[in-house]
């Protein structure tokens, strides 16, 4: 095997690296928050790389997304608003305006330069999100629009970057953070934020910490997984539901009942089983939970490698 060639190196933990080879450099360069790079390569197609992280490829992005958006977008049973923090790809808001019932998405990202190269480089991601009338594209931080505004959301979706001590969203992962996020919930409404990394190496970098903090916040609180592939790692999430009243479904044919519903299709990932999959975790995240007791604050905030 060849070694020749340009290779991206990513670090995973402090004592693992992914590389893959690079056909060629789209865009490299710094926005005001954050290096950029976007990257054509053979076996990810074109990648997104936020801080030397890999945010999404379009080899498997739609397996993140879907991940994300519809478990949590399918527990409720009429979504009307929608609030996404972070998610500048688009491809984010691509799925949740998939949802036929919504009416409004305010999509707050802090880097505007991002979406503006997404929307250049990576327009399969969004496919034409960003110009729906439905869409509310919003550029500041994210935590102070939701600490300010008066509107309030029936699903809230973070598709943040990771929280990096040196990063722009750490802030965006404290119990202070998400009880602002929370109250910003109409009666019923969900709550879903992408977790971190979740293989034996690395649950324990946020993952663990978040479902603790979201613990002492909602009623009902799921963590879940998904294998990304450019991730080289399990990735996961943690939805949140404030009214302990809310039902969630978790029988397969259930949610490819609502799925076949909502979308008269099949989606690319998700569907019934796949949701019994995902919320099936292994028993080292399982135990991980348990013995978890960082509650995550403004003061002591928690960071990925």
């Amino acid at each position: 095997m060849s070694l020749e060639g340009k290779w991206f190196f990513e670090l995973i933990t402090p004592d693992l690296v992914m590389m893959y080879r690079v056909k060629s450099y789209i865009y490299s360069g710094k926005t005001p928050y954050q290096s950029v790079e976007i990257l054509e390569t053979d076996s990810l197609g074109r990648s997104l790389v936020l801080d030397g992280k890999t945010q999404s490829a379009t080899f498997d992005e739609h397996i993140y997304h879907e991940a994300l958006v519809h478990p949590a977008m399918l527990v409720h049973p009429n979504p009307r608003s929608v609030f996404i923090g972070g998610g500048g790809e688009g491809a984010t808001l691509r799925e949740a305006l998939a949802h036929p019932t919504v009416e409004r998405v305010t999509m707050v990202d802090l880097d505007a330069r991002v979406v503006e190269l997404a929307r250049l480089h990576l327009p399969t991601h969004s496919r034409g999100a960003f110009d729906d009338p439905k869409t509310k594209l919003v550029h500041e931080d994210a935590r102070g629009f939701l600490e300010q505004t008066q509107e309030s959301y029936d699903v809230m979706i973070l598709d943040l970057v990771d929280p990096l001590e040196e990063g722009t969203a750490y802030t965006l992962y404290t119990r202070e953070f998400y009880q602002a996020a929370l109250g910003r919930l109409n009666p019923g409404g969900v709550l879903v934020t992408q977790s971190g990394p979740g293989s034996p190496l690395n649950h324990k970098e946020c993952f663990t910490a978040i479902v603790h903090t979201l613990s002492g916040l909602a009623a009902k609180v799921l963590p879940y997984s998904a294998y990304i592939a450019s991730f080289v790692t399990p990735w996961t999430f943690t939805m949140a539901v404030a009214d302990g009243d809310v039902r969630v479904p978790t029988e397969p044919a259930e949610v490819d009942e609502i799925i076949r519903e909502r979308f008269g299709r099949r989606l690319r990932f998700y569907d019934g089983e796949t949701h019994r999959h995902m919320f099936s975790l292994p028993s080292y995240l399982r135990e991980g939970i348990a013995s978890e007791t960082r509650v995550v604050t403004d003061e002591n905030p928690v960071f990925m490698v």
